[in-house]
């Protein structure tokens, strides 16, 4: 049997979880498969790899020299790899544009603005909850851009080495039933909702603990939240169960009322993410206005709100002043 660099992943999960059993979970595998494949390993390297008891699994002197240098190969291959996803995707930086999001306001408008300007160019868009998720996928060339947002004054994923562009900051809402007690109010403050359930949909941003700081400042821990995807959110809004925040351009739902909260104790910055060294980096700055073009087209559904930002002009679409790139034609 000759090595290779799944048999080197193996040896670290085992050292990793200090078992074969929990390699086994971690690595999605029957744990006979495993002891079976760990065993083809030892003797193709001709001596035991651990030591295996009660307590689990630890390294021999030949498995610590095969730690050693799978820890070195094996982020190399992924660098490798990551490096030629990126080249081969140099060719056609005008003709291919790979998006990641979920629940984001503008990647309609984005993907219509981009249609129109290039006919042939090929648009997908992948859905994720996970931030990190996607900033892996772009920093691995898997996409192009990221359309993700942070709260406040939060950081976006940095250890994938990616370029962030904010393309608007808005205040966060609360979507309410229409029937709410407080939905006759333009705003409400955090503190008059303090006997309220909450539901938020699901990530792994920082979006939570800014919630929970807010309504610290606002002198009250929050009650029970929900979990679940923005349309059981509405759902349970709509039920009378929960309240929930939304984002300022929440397209308007029969029965659901959004409203701002006094002083605007939570911002939602939205951000636009590429790899600088990415085919797509040659084109961000034509997308990121795009992008911005997009986000103030959905304000047509939103007069109040629009309103609203000519008075406070520290929220809204931030101003690019990209250059655009040759051939690429302007829409309206």
């Amino acid at each position: 049997m000759n090595l290779e660099l799944r048999h080197l992943r193996v040896v670290c999960a085992i050292a990793e979880t200090g078992s074969v059993t929990k390699a086994a979970s971690t690595l999605g595998l029957a744990q006979p498969a495993l002891t079976a494949q760990l065993q083809r390993i030892e003797r193709t390297l001709g001596g035991p790899l651990f030591e295996r008891d009660r307590r689990g699994a630890r390294p021999t002197a030949l498995g610590e020299l095969v730690l050693s240098r799978a820890r070195v190969l094996l982020p190399a291959m992924k660098g490798l790899q990551d490096e030629a996803a990126r080249l081969a995707g140099a060719d056609d930086a005008l003709g291919r544009y790979r998006f990641g999001g979920v629940n984001s306001p503008i990647l309609g408008r984005l993907v219509h603005r981009l249609s129109a300007e290039q006919p042939h160019a090929q648009i997908t868009t992948y859905a994720s909850w996970s931030a990190d998720e996607l900033a892996a996928l772009v920093a691995g060339g898997r996409l192009d851009f990221a359309l993700t947002g942070i709260c406040g004054d939060a950081t976006p994923p940095a250890e994938f080495g990616l370029s962030w562009q904010e393309v608007a900051v808005d205040p966060v809402l609360v979507l309410l039933p229409a029937g709410h007690p407080k939905a006759g109010q333009d705003e409400v403050g955090l503190a008059e909702l303090r006997h309220e359930q909450w539901v938020a949909a699901p990530g792994d941003g920082c979006f939570g603990d800014c919630f929970a700081a807010a309504c610290a400042r606002a002198g009250f821990t929050p009650r029970k939240v929900y979990e679940t995807d923005v349309r059981g959110c509405m759902d349970l809004v709509d039920a009378g169960e929960a309240v929930a925040l939304c984002q300022a351009t929440f397209r308007p739902v029969a029965g659901l009322v959004t409203r701002r909260l006094a002083g605007t104790p939570l911002r939602w910055r939205l951000l636009l993410g590429w790899h600088p060294e990415s085919a797509a980096a040659r084109v961000a700055e034509a997308v990121l206005e795009d992008a911005v073009a997009a986000y103030t087209d959905s304000l047509a559904a939103h007069p109040d709100y629009l309103t609203w930002l000519l008075r406070h002009p520290e929220f809204g679409a931030r101003d690019t002043g990209a250059a655009r790139p040759a051939g690429w034609v302007r829409t309206a």
